[in-house]
């Protein structure tokens, strides 16, 4: 893993490398061009995949973060398949968050079916909170932070968004960040085993997916996001009155 310090605005944290980018890309490469410290955390190598090794998993992950323009890209390397609410996870995450400080992270739902996806959302969750306990973890001699805000993925499972991001620009981006993971996706004449995600038509169901939620906002592509807690809005009448399609 990674050892630089650089500090981020946003982190994505999502279980196998290829997450982030069918999730986040689009938010990701939005945030970068507004000026944001952007990266992501992959928490496992992905080497249960039926597909691929997780040597090619790695440099297809280092490409499509260049793609997004990443600041950073790290691996905890928990083990795929087997990740888990553990005290020795929690304490990896904490040393992340505080040596990285993002003030959001973004990351999957905790009832996602997936038991890693759903597992790296409650490690997410609980170790953004120890991560602001002086006393927590004190071996590491790091400083404790503010907990960050969490945005939890609307992807798997029928949640109404709390907020959608509009990637209308960055659709085209986000798809390349997915190609990047080659050994993945559908490739004609490949020799591995057929999974869900290599199906011809997948890759366009992504992309319709994200054009419908953007139509939910009056655009043409979107990210959707749930969060936890009430959002503090600065400015209700500028919030509410931004461009979007309204049926009522």
């Amino acid at each position: 893993m990674t050892t630089t310090n650089a500090q981020l605005d946003a982190l994505a944290v999502f279980s196998h490398p290829d997450d982030a980018e069918l999730t986040a890309a689009g938010t990701l490469l939005k945030l970068k061009s507004l000026g944001y410290r952007t990266g992501v955390l992959d928490t496992t190598r992905g080497e249960m995949g039926t597909r691929g090794t997780p040597e090619g998993r790695a440099e297809e992950a280092r490409e499509a973060g260049r793609v997004m323009n990443l600041d950073l890209r790290l691996n905890l390397e928990l083990p795929d398949g087997h990740v888990h609410v553990t005290e020795d996870a929690r304490r990896l995450m904490v040393r992340v968050i505080r040596t990285h400080r993002p003030k959001v992270i973004f990351t999957q739902h905790w009832d996602d079916p997936h038991p890693d996806h759903a597992a790296t959302s409650r490690i997410v969750r609980e170790a953004a909170r120890l991560a602001s306990m002086r006393r927590y973890d004190l071996e590491a001699g790091q400083e404790h932070v503010s907990m960050p805000a969490i945005a939890y993925a609307v992807f798997s499972r029928l949640v109404v968004p709390s907020f959608v991001v509009d990637i209308s620009d960055f659709l085209e981006g986000k798809m390349d960040a997915i190609r990047a993971h080659t050994s993945q996706f559908y490739q004609e004449g490949a020799s591995e085993p057929a999974t869900r995600i290599s199906e011809k038509n997948f890759l366009d169901q992504i992309e319709a997916r994200a054009r419908y939620v953007g139509s939910l906002i009056g655009v043409a592509a979107g990210e959707a996001w749930y969060v936890r807690e009430a959002l503090n809005v600065h400015d209700p009448i500028e919030l509410l009155t931004r461009p979007m399609n309204i049926y009522s």
